[in-house]
């Protein structure tokens, strides 16, 4: 009966985040912040399918499964790595985001972490040129 539920609440859980990670994906406005969607919910949404899946194939047969801890190794190194490189190729096309940056801090501003002012504005990011580098 406690394998069952551990199971069903693992089985849930995967379920929701990778759901989670689907609509973001689906859902968010520009490139960088469709990535969360895929690289941080659905991470942990298979990861989670497949510690039951682990759990339950462990039990049923006589042996240790590691399938499933080799798929979750995997994904675990590989979601992150490919996430940083699309990012990197995204910067290199200079695809711009949606989202407002955040304000700039000089080192040496003190007065811009303690003061009660709003942030300075931070210049806009350069435009691209009609002709690509060499």
């Amino acid at each position: 009966m406690m394998l069952e539920i551990t199971l069903t609440v693992l089985i849930l859980v995967g379920a929701i985040f990778t759901f989670i990670g689907s609509l973001g994906l689906a859902r968010m406005p520009d490139f960088y912040t469709r990535l969360h969607g895929p690289t941080k919910a659905t991470t942990i949404g298979v990861g989670s399918l497949l510690i039951a899946s682990m759990i339950h194939f462990s039990t049923q047969e006589a042996g240790l499964s590691f399938h499933e801890v080799l798929v979750t190794l995997f994904l675990f190194i590989t979601a992150p790595v490919s996430a940083h490189l699309l990012s990197k190729a995204a910067l290199h096309r200079r695809i711009r985001s949606l989202s407002e940056p955040p304000p700039l801090i000089d080192a040496t501003d003190h007065n811009a972490i303690t003061s009660d002012e709003p942030p300075r504005r931070p210049s806009p990011a350069p435009r691209p040129s009609a002709h690509p580098p060499r």
